[in-house]
Formats: C-alpha cells, sequence, structure tokens
C-alpha cells in the first residue's frame, strides 16, 4: 500500500494531482482516516503496467464420466486401468484424484477425476480409447433375464 505522497514521488506528478485521480475515480484507492491509501495493483492499472502473474496455485478441472451397461468385473477393470493411470507419470506435486463409482443394480460406473487440465485430458482420452476399443476390456452387452 502506498501513500498519496508515494504515488506522486513515483509518477512525478503534484500530490493535488493524484488526489484529483483518486476523487474522480481515475486512480483506485482506499481511505483509512484522514488519509488514503493506493494498493501496488491499483497503481499497477492506472499506470498500464502488469505485474508478473501470481497466481494462487494452478488450474484444476473437475470430470465426471458416466458408462452404462458396465457388470461388476468390467468396471473393476476399468477402475484399476483408471488409478493405475492416474496414479503414474504424474507430476506428483499436483496428483489426479480419482474416484470410482459402481451402481450394481443399474449396471453403471461413474468416474470422477480432479487433477489439472492436461493429465486429465490425458486421462480422458485413454478413457475414450478403451471404452470406444473391441478389446474385451467391457462386456458391453446386457444379458435379459
Amino acid at each position: 500500500m502506498y501513500s498519496v505522497e508515494q504515488v506522486a514521488d513515483r509518477l512525478d506528478l503534484h500530490v493535488r494531482t493524484v488526489r484529483g485521480y483518486i476523487r474522480s475515480g481515475r486512480l483506485r484507492a482506499v481511505r483509512i482516516g484522514k488519509q488514503y491509501r493506493i494498493a501496488a495493483s491499483d497503481l499497477d492499472a492506472f499506470t498500464g503496467q502488469t505485474r508478473a502473474a501470481t497466481a494462487t496455485g494452478p488450474a484444476e478441472v473437475s470430470s465426471i464420466v458416466q458408462i452404462d451397461g458396465v457388470d461388476r468385473a468390467a468396471a473393476d477393470r476399468l477402475g484399476t486401468l483408471v488409478l493405475a493411470s492416474a496414479n503414474t507419470g504424474h507430476d506428483p506435486a499436483h496428483p489426479l484424484r480419482v474416484q470410482t463409482v459402481h451402481d450394481e443394480e443399474r449396471r453403471r460406473m461413474k468416474i470422477i477425476i480432479l487433477g489439472d487440465p492436461a493429465s486429465t485430458a490425458e486421462l480422458l482420452h485413454l478413457l475414450d480409447a478403451v471404452l470406444n476399443a473391441d478389446n474385451g476390456l467391457l462386456d458391453r452387452e446386457v444379458h435379459d433375464a
């Protein structure tokens, strides 16, 4: 936080000019008692300067994949494949978090994925390849009794 005097010195302006910018709304400031304080980000926005981006953390995405017509054995195989893929070859500082749920009565499986966009996309591509391949991993036929 800068004082009006500090901002005036930095911009080589008169203090009254800076106060005028604040009063007109051109320069954002917070009034504390009888004095104004200007945040560094507000001063940068006013001068058109940008600071290096200081993100609070990496981007994270969430995905839910629902697969119908999956029996318990196929759900177990698919769950093992997905979890093994999620736990290998990714940045340990930003791991993928995966949870699988199987509803045996509805023969439906849900896979919940949380992680960075690139790793999540890789896992979704793997799932797409497995689900659309004729590899015998999933028995997609529903047998009526």
